[in-house]
């Protein structure tokens, strides 16, 4: 544990939870003959490594043919998504038993504020090192917390922490700390925003926070760079959300660097709209606004939405009017060749509990009604694809242009737990 002399406890109360390599742990955990060893979950794509792995440079995302090159004594496993929303509930359930200011960011991780707790369960640290203990005890999963006064600090001290570690920063050591770390740690520092800071010589949070402010907004832009210069200095202000009401269904999906066609444009955001469609039917929602957003390969992106006059939750109508929005942001832009990422999403959210059928008369834009004739035939067979993989299991049905171009995605049972 590290630990800074000095350390107030009752003053840093934010704690950040990170169960270590999850997937790869619980598979570990389920299969004790893969302890030690070099191993990856997924197929086709790895979904997540073990620690053992991770040392020949394999990470998520990352082609199994590549992840092979690296580390040819690489064990793969396929995911067992059942287990890890099973696991990941416990652990937070754990976590709720020392303070219900508990706000869950993904499967695996969560912040926690516990300065109503001390009284009862002791400072900070005991109440982490006493999350750890039971996490490992009744679940025989690691997990490393960082604790710290700001959400962001606990991140990135969980993250130093890694793996199986605790760490607290204590508020008057908060930039002592903080400042000579890479900048990569940082909550929104990906691999092409490290390289663009690195061009100006920015390697470390501490650069980052004596750069000018006017030279990141050139870099970044101005959300951006006035984003990272605040939590450069420990600037964050946010609280614990317990429950943030889900105002939009999103999904996106990260190309890497494709070149634009109408085929590669129309598959990929017919998945995207499987994914949103289902999961608002799933919620008995529909939407009024879709939205979609094109990242170039620069970093640039473009977004455009439309609102429709109907709430919709229909897969065609939503990648209907998805690929259209995309097709003008393109056209708006013809210079551009390559793309990295398509997203869509659907706000504006209502309740659907039942399909409100409308009066042939004139209707404009009859097909993105949900409502009309076309429209309401469309409901009927996305909610018979629901029942029957309800039943089977979701790969059982799907749109052909999804199903038969979809063989080396990520599997949407992992998709779903990141998003969520």
């Amino acid at each position: 544990m590290f630990e800074y002399p000095g350390f107030m406890a009752v003053e840093a109360t934010i704690l950040h939870a990170d169960l270590d390599s999850f997937y790869a742990s619980v598979e570990q955990l389920k299969d004790p003959s893969l302890l030690g060893k070099p191993m990856a979950v997924g197929a086709g794509v790895v979904l997540a490594a073990s620690y053992e792995a991770k040392m020949f440079g394999v990470r998520g995302g990352m082609s199994t043919r590549r992840a092979k090159e690296l580390c040819p004594r690489l064990l793969m496993v396929g995911g067992h998504f059942s287990e890890y929303q099973r696991l990941g509930d416990a652990a937070i359930d754990i976590m709720r038993d020392f303070t219900p200011l508990v706000e869950r960011i993904s499967i695996d991780e969560a912040f926690l504020d516990v300065a109503g707790s001390v009284h009862l369960f002791g400072s900070p640290t005991d109440m982490a090192v006493a999350i750890r203990a039971r996490v490992r005890e009744e679940l025989g999963l690691p997990v490393s917390v960082g604790i710290a006064r700001t959400k962001h600090l606990a991140k990135i001290a969980s993250q130093v922490a890694k793996p199986d570690g605790l760490l607290h920063v204590p508020p008057d050591r908060e930039l002592e700390f903080l400042h000579p770390l890479p900048v990569e740690l940082m909550w929104g520092v990906g691999p092409v925003t490290k390289g663009r800071l690195a061009e100006m010589g920015i390697h470390t949070i501490g650069e980052l926070a004596e750069a000018p402010g006017g030279s990141l907004d050139r870099l970044l832009g101005s959300a951006i760079g006035n984003k990272l210069g605040a939590l450069a200095w420990n600037r964050d202000p946010r609280g614990i959300e317990q429950h943030a009401s889900v105002a939009s269904v999103s999904a996106q999906s990260a190309l890497g660097r494709v070149g634009v066609s109408d085929e590669m444009i129309q598959r990929t955001i017919r998945h995207l709209a499987d994914r949103v469609a289902t999961r608002l039917r799933a919620k008995s929602k529909a939407g009024h606004t879709v939205t979609a957003k094109v990242r170039f390969v620069d970093l640039r992106s473009v977004t455009r939405s439309a609102t429709l006059p109907a709430a919709v939750s229909v897969t065609p109508i939503i990648a209907e009017v998805a690929e259209n929005l995309v097709r003008g942001a393109l056209a708006d832009h013809p210079d551009v060749r390559e793309i990295s990422l398509l997203a869509i999403g659907v706000s504006g959210l209502v309740l659907e509990s039942s399909l409100q059928l409308e009066l042939p008369l004139d209707l404009e834009g009859a097909a993105t009604r949900p409502g009309s004739e076309s429209g309401s035939s469309r409901w009927a067979l996305d909610k018979a694809v629901d029942e029957v993989r309800c039943k089977f299991g979701k790969t059982s049905i799907g749109y052909a242009s999804v199903v038969l171009n979809d063989g080396h995605a990520v599997p949407d049972e992992f998709r779903e737990l990141a998003e969520h």
